[in-house]
């Protein structure tokens, strides 16, 4: 029953990850991004706490910052090749 309960459980999560697809952004000031959820959620997160700090150092050059988009791959907000954030994570963020 165990292996069940599992499985039952990575298969919500999947259908919940489906639900957190990001579907638009823009950048804002002060290192601020303003999303849009497939469902219609939608607001500004600050990501000002990670400005310089691993691999978001690159984020210390504001036009860096500012090139900001929706990845088609993973459905969530992406620079580069190298840096992107969890979308649940930025749902969270906004619901609170």
């Amino acid at each position: 029953m165990e292996n069940l309960f599992i499985i039952d459980a990575s298969l919500k999560r999947s259908k919940e990850f489906k639900r957190a697809k990001i579907v638009a952004c823009e950048p804002r000031p002060n290192y601020s991004v303003w999303i849009r959820f497939d469902d219609g959620l939608e607001g500004v997160v600050d990501l000002g706490h990670l400005v310089g700090k691993g691999v978001f150092a690159e984020w210390e050059s504001v036009e860096f910052f500012n090139q900001v988009h929706v990845d088609p791959k993973s459905d969530t907000i992406a620079w580069g090749e190298d840096i992107d954030l969890d979308p649940y994570v930025l749902r969270e963020m906004l619901e609170k």
